[in-house]
Parts: C-alpha cells; structure tokens; sequence
C-alpha cells in the first residue's frame, strides 16, 4: 500500500509541465539515436548526458531514461524498414521484420514491434515497481562484506554469464579496474598511477570515458566499414495499427514468455541482445507455424521486441535498489547520479523518495509517450537515414567534444576523450567487450573499498567473506555464476556419458 501512495506521488512529480516537456525531448532524442545504427542506447545517453548538468536531478533521469526508451523503440525502425539493426538487440527483428516490409506488411510489422516493445516494458516496470522497494529494503543490511559480494557477483556474472570469451571479458575488466584505480587511494590517501599529471588528483571522469569509448570508438569504427543506408519507405495509418492490434491478442503467450525472459536477462547482466535471441528462438521451436519464422511471421517479430524492451528496463532494477547495472547504459545512468551526487542503492528509497518514485512513474509515462511518437512520427525519423553519415558523423564528434569540454571546461578532457576513443577503436576491432569495462570503471573503487574496509574489519581475514549465512550465499553465487559454462559444459558430458 505504501509503495501505491509512492508511486501516485511519482507520478505527481512526472507530471510537472517541464518533465513531460524533457520526457517528449528525451524520446524523440532517443528515436533518432536508436534510428542511426551504431549509436545505441549507452552511447545516446553518454553523449547527451552533459546537457542534463543544469536541470535538476529528477528532470534530468528522466530525460536520460526516456533516451533510453526511444532509443529501444528507434531500433526496430531501421531493421524493420532497412534490414539494418539500429541496436544489437534489434538483429532478431530483420529476421521477420524486413522480410514483412519486403511483402508490403512494413506498417503491421512496425506496429507489431513497437506495441511488443510497450508491452515488454510495462511488464517490466510493475516488476520494478513491486520488487525493487523489497530489494532495497533487504540490502539495507549490507556492510562491506555484503556490499562488496554484490559487487564480486555482478562482476562474476558478467564473465561467467556473456555470450562474449570469458578471457576478453575478464581482460576489459582489469583494464576497467586499473582505470578506476587512478587518482587518490580513498583509504590511505596516497597518489596512484596519476604520473604527475594533477588533473589525475580525482582520477579518471567517468563521463569522458563513456564518452570517448563508445561515441567516439564507435564513429571510428563506422567511418572505416563505410556505412551506407538503402531501404523503402514506411506510413502507418490508424486503419494498419487498429488490425495489427485486432491481431496481436492471438500472441499472448509469445509475449507473456518473453517478457519473463527479458525480465531475466535483464536483473543478470545478459542484456537485451542475449533476451532477443533466445526468446525468437524459443517462438521458432514452440510456435505451430515455426517453419515460416524467417520469411515474414509476426510473430517473429513479437518474441524479440518484447523481451529487448523487457530487458533494457529490468536492467535498471539492481542499478536502483542494489547500485548495481545490469546493462552498459544503466552503467552510464549510475554513473550521472554519481554526477548529481545521488548514491545509488539501497539508501536511495530512503533519502531520495520523490526522486526515485518519480523516475519510476516516468517509466510508465515514458514508455506511454515513446509509442505513440514512434507510431505517428515513423516516416519522419525513416527520413533520417536519408542524410550521408558524412555529415552525421562530424555532428556527433562536435556534440561528443562539447560533452567532454563542459565537463570541467578543461580540453585536458578533450584530449583524453580522443585517447579513449582510440582504446574503444581498438577494443571494438578485437571483438573486446565494453560493457565490462566501463562496469569497472563504475563500481570498481567501490568494490575494492568495501573489500579494504571489509579485511581492515576483520584484521587481514578473508573469512570474513564467509562469516555469514547472507555474504556466504552471495559470495557462492558469484563463484556459480563465474564457472556457469564450465558446470554446463560438465553437465551435458556427464548426461551424454550416462546415455
């Protein structure tokens, strides 16, 4: 009951004139972000995070998280219509999508996808929205021990549980943990790694960093493959959503499935693109008419989009209740209330109500606002894809360097946005995952803080990790999730040997 009268006071915040005018911004921003292929959600949000610096912290999670979801909603646009996927987790909507536009049916496949990604995010934010207080609540009881196996099973869980090489993953890691070790040690005192530059004193920015790794590496990248748009043009008209909707309703359990699934990957750090994938290719293998999926099946287009949309948004429920992402842009969400000097987790449903209820409820209106500007405004933001990337991209090279200059109106910043947007460059043609990464970038002084006041607590015992019923079964999961494909792999030998 408690969390009801909350949420009405959330939406009582979201529903100010300014925040629905940067909650519309927010969207249109994020459809165009996730309309132009490469950009994506972590990377819009990274770039555009300097113009929130002078609104206040509620307005400006909002705007961040309503890039979000337009950049979710944006990425069906070009794989539905140009078979190009504007997002990584859109790649499973070309595989019917496309085929559908090719058949003429580019309005119900649109339609289908955007309601699917409504319908996959609605599902997750009432999860949110009745689990996170809980969480929250629970976590309250943490001390260093605890705070820092919550940090050793998100880092677990992304080496054991990513479909990336366990070793890559592990490799941007350390790279992440040495980043965020530069600067003052928060326990002693003393200088690391800065080489005497003091602009090092406070370590690496966290901003320049995403900044540099993901908009700047990815620009690099693109320009080198020489990217190119071609595809048709897209109208939908209240008759096409209205029967696409009539529709939709025979596919129930498709999208109930999927957003579990979502819901899933999404809380562990899999993400949207694993959601995507596994729960197409659970539609395939369930579905009656499975053998058409790839050639045009709705269907194939509702798993997807449901579970992407689910994922992105319950990625955001251990970044609020436990200061934990569970994707690379609730990492960068996590790092701007870092910014606003919020302090994300547990103490944040205590300190900051009207903050985090308002966010909450802005999911709700977010997502309502994001459908109906991707359903009337589609030719539009098509349209976009019309202009060269020659122009594109030194656009968003200049937004890039404004973002990082504005930070401490230093070009010091400047420069090492162009260094990491080498180090992405590189990373990103060895197949190297960012997500990592920046996760240590983020939590990585944290972790290595509670590990320090945990073992200073404990005189130098690392039994200290083991010392309760609570940190030892986080501490195991972690371990689990760690050596999930070896036990897997382990599991399937020992079946086929019995067999």
């Amino acid at each position: 009951m408690e969390e009801l009268v909350n949420l009405f006071h959330g939406f009582a915040v979201a529903l100010q004139p300014f925040n629905i005018m940067v909650m519309v911004l927010g969207i249109v921003l994020g459809v165009i972000i996730g309309v132009l292929p490469g950009l994506g959600g972590a990377n819009g949000v990274a770039i555009l995070l300097p113009l929130t610096f002078s609104m206040p912290p509620t307005s400006a999670i909002i705007m961040l998280s309503c890039i979000y979801w337009g950049a979710l909603f944006g990425g069906a646009i070009t794989s539905v219509l140009f078979n190009i996927p504007g997002e990584p987790w859109s790649v499973a909507t070309t595989f019917d999508g496309y085929p559908m536009a090719q058949q003429g049916k580019a309005g119900e496949a649109l339609t289908a996808a955007f309601t699917s990604s409504f319908v996959g995010a609605l599902f997750a934010v009432a999860m949110i929205t009745l689990v996170a207080p809980l969480v929250a609540s629970f976590a309250l009881q943490f001390g260093p021990a605890e705070k820092f196996a919550v940090y050793f099973l998100a880092f677990c869980s992304f080496v054991g549980l990513s479909k990336e090489p366990p070793f890559k993953t592990i490799a941007a890691m350390m790279i992440g943990f040495a980043l965020a070790a530069v600067g003052l040690d928060s326990i002693t005192g003393q200088l690391r790694l800065t080489f005497g530059f003091t602009e090092l004193l406070n370590g690496f920015d966290f901003l320049i960093a995403v900044i540099g790794l993901f908009g700047i590496g990815e620009i690099l990248l693109t320009m080198e493959e020489g990217l190119a748009f071609r595809g048709g043009n897209a109208k939908i008209n209240l008759r096409v959503v209205l029967q696409t909707w009539k529709e939709l309703p025979k596919y129930w359990m498709t999208s109930l499935r999927s957003c579990f699934i979502g819901c899933w990957m999404g809380v562990t750090p899999a993400g949207a693109t694993p959601a995507s994938f596994m729960s197409y290719g659970i539609a395939k293998r369930v579905a009656k008419n499975g053998k058409n999926f790839g050639k045009g099946e709705i269907e194939g287009v509702v798993a997807p989009e449901t579970a992407a949309h689910a994922a992105g948004t319950a990625a955001l429920l251990p970044m609020l209740s436990l200061g934990v992402p569970g994707s690379p842009t609730a990492a960068v969400l996590l790092g701007g209330l870092l910014i606003w000097g919020l302090q994300p987790g547990p103490m944040l449903f205590v300190e900051q109500k009207e903050f985090v209820w308002g966010l909450i409820a802005s999911m709700y209106l977010g997502n309502i606002v994001g459908l109906l500007v991707v359903l009337t405004c589609v030719p539009i933001f098509a349209a976009i894809l019309r202009v060269p990337f020659s122009i594109i991209a030194p656009l968003i090279l200049v937004l890039c360097a404004i973002g990082a200059y504005s930070v401490h109106s230093s070009t010091f910043d400047v420069m090492l946005m162009l260094v990491f947007g080498v180090i992405g460059y590189l990373l990103k043609k060895c197949n190297y995952p960012l997500a990592p990464l920046v996760l240590a970038i983020v939590l990585g002084d944290k972790a290595e803080e509670a590990f320090r006041q945990s073992l200073l607590g404990s005189q130098g015992s690392l039994g200290v990790f083991l010392s309760n019923p609570l940190v030892s079964t986080i501490m195991i999961l972690g371990l689990i999730a760690l050596f999930w494909s070896v036990i897997q792999e382990g599991y399937t030998r020992l079946r086929s040997a019995v067999a």
